[in-house]
């Protein structure tokens, strides 16, 4: 196993680390069943003989009402708005019958209504009924809230006599609401209207405004003037004095993109000069709105205004930006019960300690009947395949950015290069690197996967930039024999590299081996090029990781730490630097507020060089060797490890997960293997368990 050096740092001031062991470098599917109607409004009248059939939690009268018609006791109201009762009917906007408010609110029945006048009708607004001979024989009831006037005289024939009541519902929670209109929207948008009414009715409660219902049907008809009157009685119910005069806005841009795809551009100029520019608001939009006129044909303005055209789609698509400025009490934001369950479905696969597969936003591909849960079997807990080529002691191990092929390096001076089959994800020798002398400790492939660096222990002032294609060696570069060449990584340019160890120097060569700049003074345990292409990060023998820039010649302070750090490697996006640091382990750091982040538990590090590395899908997991001969794994988030791995029979020096394969990883070990781990084989139970034990987190 390859160690840190244990040579002077009195040039810079810094302690050394100690001597190390050897002389290298350190819902929606159950909403469908709700939407199928179990029984529809009766249209026609019911006889006193007839049993009517009512929603589920309306009581039928006991007798018959005196002076009724003979088309029956409280005749179900018509899906259309006819009430039994004689008074005419409240006025009621274009809406739909499932959009309408509901007289009773929250399912409270009011006494001296014949049978609860079997809920207000089709468009949740209820008349008051008039009992035979013309006398008021029933209330006007408005959110509960009894009318003045006394209850009729079919008050004391309801429910068996003695002047009973109907009994009153349960009166519904917030949140029970909430789930009915949520429910209500969801199946409004699968076109079950119906069954959204008779969910209305029996509930009491009204999927949103009056008002709102209005504008929502004049956007979709694209009546733009009714439209905006509509924003007037809207006004009182926006929180924001600015939300109206933002939704007008829209309202115009709309009414003038489709007169001008009609060909109308007298009117559409008429719109922009007389209304949308006398708004005063976002002139930048309204100057590109009048470049729209330039265009020749419908086509062009659909293409330039990137609108999908006049018509349901557009008009869908308003309607969704319009309701970001209604309270939801007014309207329900777009799709909402889609947009909570996805939430739920996300927010399991973020607590899934062993989810390793990428996240489908689709609802349609999960089920909403059970929770989300990964088995640990289809996680890389169990060993594949074992690679026994190389000699002796396997001191890192690296997958190409493209993930189909590993690179191991051994003391037995090789470099092996691996094919991973991409259907089997078995690995076979590809081709064998030899002439390392000193023996490999560090590769690291260009960001083409064309050219592989390899690195040599403490005492090697050698590196070798090898064409892996055809299997030459392009470059062996050596500044100075006195220069300790340990560790290297590549521009994001894939044109240059930078390399260094710990007698004091890093160097900035091209492909050809040519110096192009060097850091003086710097004693380099492990380097990193960030993807700006200028900054270079270095770990070095004072315990730290600074970040030095070769353009502007300016270095600072990055990460410090209370003990050597061994290696380090950073995650894809540049944020998070994952270090393996002597006696203490492995840690999480947040390179941009430069915090220690996570204290990973569970490995064994003394001062060996050991390799850890981000993995699986979105580089939620964390993996690392060690000394007692296992490999760990930990989620990101959590600090102790979710799988310890066993089967290696000495030190673990390097762990690489496939960037492409989540499931694939790799680990080399001082016992002359590389192992390939994967989802369980199928085997017995008792053979997972032998090659494979857990903690748990």
């Amino acid at each position: 196993m390859a160690s840190a050096s244990s040579s002077s740092d009195s040039d810079t001031g810094g302690a050394s680390p100690p001597p190390r062991k050897k002389a290298r470098a350190s819902p929606a599917a159950a909403v469908e069943g709700a939407g199928e109607p179990g029984a529809s409004t009766g249209r026609a009248g019911l006889t006193s003989s007839q049993s009517p059939s009512l929603p589920a939690g309306l009581a039928p009268a006991a007798a018959p009402l005196r002076g009724s018609s003979s088309s029956g006791v409280g005749s179900a109201m018509q899906a259309n708005g006819a009430g039994g009762g004689q008074q005419q009917q409240p006025p009621q906007g274009p809406a739909g019958p499932e959009l309408g408010c509901l007289g009773a609110q929250n399912g409270e029945a009011s006494a001296g209504t014949a049978a609860g006048d079997q809920l207000a009708h089709a468009n949740g607004l209820l008349p008051s009924a008039n009992s035979g001979g013309g006398s008021p024989g029933g209330l006007s009831v408005n959110n509960g809230v009894p009318a003045a006037g006394g209850p009729g005289p079919a008050a004391a024939e309801l429910g068996g006599g003695g002047g009973s009541a109907l009994k009153k519902k349960k009166r519904l929670s917030q949140s029970d609401e909430d789930v009915i209109r949520l429910i209500g929207q969801h199946l409004h948008g699968l076109g079950l209207n119906q069954t959204v009414d008779l969910l209305m009715q029996e509930s009491g409660c009204r999927l949103e405004h009056p008002s709102a219902t209005k504008f929502r049907n004049h956007v979709m008809e694209g009546e733009w003037d009714k439209a905006e009157n509509d924003l007037n009685e809207l006004k009182a119910l926006v929180h924001s004095p600015h939300a109206i005069v933002r939704m007008k806005f829209l309202l115009l841009q709309q009414k003038y993109l489709e007169y001008l795809e009609d060909g109308k551009v007298l009117e559409a100029l008429q719109v922009l000069r007389c209304e949308l520019t006398p708004l005063k608001y976002n002139t930048e939009r309204i100057h590109v709105l009048s470049g729209y006129l330039m265009c020749s044909h419908a086509e062009d303005l659909r293409a330039k205004a990137e609108w999908e055209g006049k018509g349901t789609a557009s008009r869908s698509k308003l309607l969704d930006k319009l309701q970001t400025y209604l309270p939801p009490s007014v309207m329900l934001p777009p799709r909402r019960l889609q947009n909570l369950l996805r939430q739920a479905v996300e927010l399991q696969r973020d607590r899934c300690l062993y989810h390793n597969t990428k996240l489908d936003s689709n609802l349609d591909s999960v089920s909403l009947l059970i929770d989300h849960v990964c088995s640990r079997k289809q996680f890389p807990c169990y060993t594949q395949q074992i690679l026994t080529e190389h000699c002796n002691e396997v001191w890192f191990c690296k997958f190409s950015n493209d993930g189909t092929k590993l690179a191991t390096g051994s003391k037995d001076t090789t470099v092996i290069i691996w094919q991973v089959d991409p259907d089997t994800h078995q690995l076979k020798l590809l081709k064998t690197l030899e002439g390392h002398a000193y023996g490999v400790s560090y590769i690291a492939w260009s960001p083409d996967d064309n050219y592989l660096v390899a690195c040599g222990p403490d005492d090697c002032s050698e590196l070798w930039l090898w064409n892996v294609q055809t299997g030459e060696l392009r470059t062996k570069m050596s500044q100075s024999h006195e220069d300790s060449l340990t560790s290297v990584a590549w521009n994001p340019d894939g044109k240059r590299f930078v390399t260094g160890g710990q007698r004091g120097q890093f160097y900035q060569c091209d492909l050809d081996g040519n110096l192009l700049d060097s850091w003086e003074g710097v004693r380099v345990q492990c380097l990193w090029c960030l993807s700006d292409g200028k900054t270079v990060l270095a770990s070095d023998t004072h315990q730290r990781i600074r970040g030095y820039n070769f353009e502007d010649l300016t270095d600072r302070n990055i990460v410090q730490e209370d003990h050597p750090i061994m290696s380090f490697t950073i995650s894809k996006n540049g944020r998070l630097a994952l270090l393996n640091v002597a006696t203490q382990g492995v840690h999480l750091w947040d390179l941009q507020d430069r915090v220690l982040v996570r204290k990973y538990q569970g490995v064994t590090q003394g001062f060996y060089t050991i390799h850890s590395c981000f993995g699986g899908h979105n580089e939620d997991f964390i993996a690392s060797g060690s000394e007692d001969h296992k490999v760990y794994i930990w989620h990101k988030r959590s600090e102790l490890p979710i799988a310890e791995l066993t089967g290696h029979t000495r030190t673990v020096n390097c762990v690489s997960w496939n960037p492409q394969i989540p499931s694939m990883m790799a680990s080399a070990s001082d016992d002359g293997t590389v192992r390939i781990w994967g989802p369980a084989p199928f085997v017995d139970n008792q053979d997972i368990e032998e090659e494979c034990s857990s903690m748990d987190s």
